[in-house]
């Protein structure tokens, strides 16, 4: 057995989402269509540069609120597809809510190993943080965000000096398994890389709110690592919310954030509203 009983071909189908849910290219071909209409009807401030590769780039998408707080959103794909690009249709419904929204762009491996790309999510935060007053946004109101691969980005930016609070979604917390799985093929993750970057092995001792959230119809892996996240983080003395999406799989569980009306949407205004109060 290579990890909690499980052989190979096991854990491999344990985190291939794309074959659990035979309707993921339909997902994925409608976000690419509504990104691309978002971005061309928000288009002002794409492809802002934070770091020095290709992919260390943002988008951002401005709300008519003054001094709105803003979302920083993480695209997921396994740390080894996707692109901000294809990611701005999250926006809709923060857009629509008066937050402004950033789509975090980072390289993917194998070009880069999981130190680099969590470096990449930091420098990203750096800019947000020194450029949304110019923008007419509040600095001081930055939470992230993020989905599958992005969750696990997410937890890695709560240690960023600027995040207030974040919101991760069907994500990766222990890189253990994704170490001796298919996905390792291109990210090369040894032992004690999957470790540093694992973040239910660094849990800070200070944090702003984290709300977790997967849907109830995702992978038994994926359901098992956000209840294992929630309980170390709220044990180690941290504060969280754990949001229940019944029905949900891996695809349709960040339409929660996208929708106007969707319960993540609402979990994130909870989250801004009452981290402002405090």
């Amino acid at each position: 057995m290579l990890y909690r009983g499980m052989d190979r071909a096991v854990l491999d189908a344990g985190y291939n989402n794309g074959a659990a849910v035979a309707e993921a290219p339909r997902y994925r071909a409608d976000w690419a269509a509504r990104s691309a209409a978002l971005r061309e009807r928000h288009g002002k401030y794409l492809d802002r540069r934070f770091g020095e590769a290709p992919r260390a780039q943002l988008d951002l998408f401005l709300a008519e609120t003054p001094r709105a707080p803003t979302f920083a959103f993480i695209h997921g794909g396994y740390w080894q597809m996707n692109a901000k690009e294809n990611a701005a249709y999250v926006a809709e419904g923060a857009l629509a809510q008066g937050l402004n929204v950033a789509t975090l762009g980072y390289t993917l491996g194998p070009e880069a190993g999981m130190d680099q790309i969590v470096g990449e999510i930091h420098q990203g935060l750096d800019w947000l943080a020194a450029n949304l007053s110019s923008h007419g946004a509040d600095p001081e109101r930055i939470f992230v965000g993020g989905w599958s691969a992005g969750g696990h980005l997410t937890a890695m930016a709560m240690t960023h000096p600027k995040v207030k609070g974040g919101l991760a979604v069907s994500g990766i917390f222990d890189l253990e398994p994704i170490r001796r799985n298919y996905l390792n093929e291109k990210l090369g993750l040894d032992a004690a890389t999957a470790r540093r970057n694992s973040p239910i092995h660094n849990l800070p001792e200070t944090a702003g709110r984290l709300v977790l959230s997967v849907g109830a119809a995702e992978l038994p892996e994926l359901q098992r690592q956000s209840h294992d996240y929630f309980l170390a983080w709220t044990r180690h003395g941290l504060s969280a919310d754990f949001v229940a999406l019944p029905g949900c799989d891996h695809f349709s569980a960040i339409e929660e954030l996208a929708r106007p009306k969707g319960r993540l949407l609402a979990a994130l205004h909870q989250l801004i509203a009452d981290t402002t109060q405090t």
